[in-house]
């Protein structure tokens, strides 16, 4: 006997419907179909589900197959990890396809790439390094980066030009077709750097010059508005492995270019990442889209494994 006054509601007189006539949102004309051996990319996309991420997926890659036909502006917002993973050399080739008008990165992407186009290495052992002080302390990142920015500013040009400047005489034959920056200048394919001061190992270089650094990081977010412009109708911006910079960055860009009056409605965003965060999630996939048409995809997943794939549907879509 419960001692509770409060009794189970009856429920033998709830009301049912068909489960035939109620239908349903999935149908077993979405399920995944089995590979088949040798049946190449374009089958195992279209085998994937017809449901959420992989619909998701699929549109991406109309997107950036469209952009590229109607030579739209397809922009990659880069982080650090991106590089760390080995995929300069699928977006520089994406880049001769056609696949990539330009690239912008946090601080920490150049300083990687930078890295292995001049020693074919990077990503050293923090863990190892920090309790004596010498985590990012290694000389020729620190006084070659900061060099790249005094030549900048010197010159009037941008962070990710001057870098990819300066890599051209400076990367060893052995590594520089790895390195993005290189690639993307000896294409004139404009590159852009969005520095935070104190985020980067070369800030505490005694050879930082804090006048380079602004100059040069802000030439960059200039560029970058032009660069979001073009982005009008139809063109793509997918930011990559930026939890916080780059969609900051990228909103800035997108508020400031509309503030002087430039059309910008009707593109697509795209957020590949193995985690949403809350500022991709609203920079990126929403909130440039208010009111002004377009469209923003969240693609979860490990970057060294849906960029490769990505790449592979958009090659086996060439005609």
């Amino acid at each position: 006997m419960s001692r509770y006054s409060k009794k189970p509601i009856d429920l033998s007189g709830l009301k049912t419907v068909s489960l035939h006539s109620r239908g349903g949102k999935v149908t077993t004309e979405l399920f995944a179909k089995p590979h088949q051996r040798g049946s190449g990319v374009n089958t195992l996309i279209d085998s994937l589900p017809h449901l959420l991420a992989a619909d998701n997926f699929r549109a991406v890659v109309d997107a950036l197959a469209e952009a590229r036909r109607s030579k739209r502006a397809i922009l990659w917002g880069l982080g650090g990890h991106v590089i760390k993973c080995g995929l300069a050399p699928i977006l520089l080739d994406l880049m001769r396809r056609g696949y990539a008008t330009g690239f912008s990165m946090n601080g920490s992407g150049a300083i990687h790439d930078m890295e292995i186009g001049m020693a074919g290495h990077t990503s050293e052992d923090v863990e190892a390094v920090l309790p004596d002080g010498s985590f990012g302390s290694a000389e020729e990142t620190g006084k070659e980066f900061n060099r790249a920015l005094i030549e900048a500013h010197r010159d009037g040009i941008g962070a990710g030009e001057a870098l990819g400047r300066l890599l051209d005489t400076l990367a060893d034959a052995r590594f520089a077709s790895h390195s993005l920056l290189l690639g993307a200048w000896r294409n004139a394919t404009p590159v852009t750097i969005h520095i935070a001061v104190g985020t980067d190992t070369p800030h505490t270089h005694p050879a930082a010059d804090a006048a380079a650094i602004g100059h040069a990081t802000h030439h960059d977010f200039r560029l970058f508005c032009s660069l979001v412009e073009d982005l009008n109708d139809g063109g793509v911006y997918l930011n990559t492995g930026s939890a916080v910079i780059m969609p900051e960055v990228f909103l800035k860009a997108v508020s400031s270019v509309r503030n002087l009056g430039r059309p910008l409605k009707k593109f697509v965003t795209v957020n590949f990442d193995f985690l949403q965060h809350y500022r991709p999630r609203v920079n990126v996939v929403e909130r440039p889209h208010s009111n002004a048409g377009g469209k923003g995809y969240p693609l979860t997943g490990h970057h060294e494994l849906m960029i490769p794939l990505l790449a592979a549907a958009l090659i086996e879509r060439e005609e």
